[in-house]
């Protein structure tokens, strides 16, 4: 018996394209086809002779006016001889109306519609200036009728869409209530829908009058804050207001010129204001008036030694009259003043500094002010006597902190006046250690500092002690042995109040 092999013998392929069906003008295949012997340039003669129609629908591919940006020429080229490949094996190239026919570059992106639309059936409809691409795919997972909708009209378009008009995801960012509003119907809807095109399209026509491109942009940015803005682009304004006096209001949009005033004006206010408060003294109202001359002083942008001499004299009658927090104030802004050299008092206002941290207790930032002292500025006067006060302080030598305190230069005594209190009282706990059974209220009256006994003997019973007050033929004496812890209980009740205005 003969063998036989275990393969059969095949013919071997001597060609590499599939053949292309016919196909109607219109039709176009997706599929690998052969090259076609066709050039895409209409000047290359090849083994035909194309027809002039062919020839002018080949240069209408190619011409500038309808080349798209997101298709490539090479794309074009292939799908170019693809349609006339087709045309010329169904022999259809003559009968074909080239005029009318599609050009490539739109079959292509027509392509990619139908695509895109296969892949995702959902898509809502999309509108891009005056164009619609719908979606002919229908949703049968929900009717009109499981709804309730009796309208034709509506059968399949869902309620929130039939009520407003647009598309879903529009829909949710604009009105995040799907309720059906009183009078709203197909009508209604339809209207509303043809009104939003065309606001969206006045809005990006061009800037509007006084808008800039960013606030068309950004439309949560109120006119306020443009205006702000603007202000602050064209610089600090000058006032126009010839008004010696004005009320204090707190700014809410941009400053009006007409009731600024300017600065000569503001120079006349400052001796007017001068004036009135030694002959008046009526705090509030000059208060009021700093406080307005400071602000036009800040609108303008003004920083001269006029500036510094306003905040100066408003840091003074504020200490007189014992405004921590108006002081505090002028205080930061004369800081940065004195910072730029525009002359002043600024050793003066250096030991209110000192004092100030006195009666608030603020050693951090006492021992910051004391690392950047200089020798020149430790020697002045009134810094020399507030470093003192603080030396004695810190020693508990109150003999000599109320000497000091007699002998305050400028308007320190004002300041310390606010935190003295509080070290009598530490001073009389001190001397009924050391002191017993009794001592003379004299001596008292001149080791804290007091005018005469009576305000010594008003200080104790103001709080709570007079019976340790005894009234002898000698004088009166303060009763030392009767009074173990009294004072101390006194001084953290007086340390437990702290001054509300002296931590703005």
């Amino acid at each position: 018996m003969a063998s036989t092999g275990a393969f059969m013998a095949v013919t071997a392929r001597r060609t590499f394209g599939n053949q292309v069906q016919a196909a109607s003008p219109h039709s176009i295949s997706t599929g690998p086809v052969p090259s076609p012997t066709v050039s895409a340039n209409p000047s290359d003669k090849g083994k035909r002779d194309w027809p002039p129609t062919v020839r002018s629908y080949v240069q209408r591919s190619f011409a500038d006016g309808n080349i798209l940006p997101n298709i490539d020429r090479k794309e074009m080229e292939i799908k170019l001889k693809q349609v006339i490949s087709q045309s010329v094996e169904a022999g259809t190239l003559a009968t074909i109306d080239w005029d009318s026919l599609p050009l490539p570059q739109v079959m292509i992106q027509e392509e990619r519609r139908r695509n895109h639309e296969t892949q995702f059936p959902s898509i809502p409809p999309i509108q891009i200036g005056h164009s619609t691409f719908t979606n002919e795919t229908k949703s049968n997972k929900r009717k009109s009728s499981d709804l309730g909708s009796s309208d034709d009209t509506g059968a399949h378009t869902l309620p929130w869409r039939q009520s407003s008009g647009r598309d879903d995801f529009e829909s949710r960012l604009s009105y995040p209530d799907k309720r059906p509003r009183n009078g709203a119907g197909p009508d209604s809807g339809s209207s509303k829908s043809n009104q939003a095109p065309e606001t969206r399209k006045k809005r990006f026509q061009g800037p509007l009058p006084g808008n800039s491109p960013a606030t068309l942009l950004r439309p949560w940015r109120s006119s306020t804050a443009h205006d702000n803005q603007q202000t602050e682009l064209k610089g600090p304004i000058v006032g126009r207001c010839q008004d010696l006096e004005k009320k204090y209001f707190r700014l809410t949009s941009a400053p009006n010129p007409d009731t600024v005033r300017p600065l000569h004006v503001l120079e006349k206010t400052l001796d007017h204001l001068k004036k009135k408060w030694r002959r008046e003294q009526k705090y509030p109202y000059i208060c009021d008036q700093f406080k307005s001359l400071r602000q036009d002083l800040t609108v303008q942008r003004i920083k001269t030694r006029f500036t510094v001499d306003a905040y100066e004299c408003h840091a003074r009658i504020a200490l007189e009259e014992g405004d921590l927090s108006e002081y505090n104030q002028c205080q930061t802004q004369l800081r940065a003043l004195y910072a730029q050299n525009l002359g002043g008092h600024p050793l003066e206002f250096l030991a209110y500094r000192i004092l100030y941290f006195l009666h608030t207790s603020n050693r951090t930032d006492m021992n910051d002010l004391l690392a950047d002292l200089t020798p020149t500025e430790k020697q002045h006067s009134a810094v020399k006597h507030a470093l003192d006060a603080r030396s004695a302080l810190a020693l508990g030598n109150y003999h000599r902190l109320f000497q000091l305190y007699l002998d305050t230069p400028n308007m320190g005594a004002y300041l310390m006046d606010m935190f003295v209190g509080r070290e009598r009282l530490s001073a009389l706990s001190a001397v009924c250690r050391a002191y017993k059974p009794d001592v003379q209220l004299r001596f008292v009256t001149e080791e804290l500092g007091f005018d005469s006994d009576k305000d010594c003997a008003r200080f104790i019973c103001e709080h709570g002690a007079p019976h340790l007050l005894d009234e002898r033929d000698s004088g009166v004496h303060l009763l030392t042995g009767k009074a173990p812890g009294f004072f101390e209980s006194a001084l953290k009740t007086a340390s437990a109040r702290p001054d509300a205005k002296a931590h703005v």
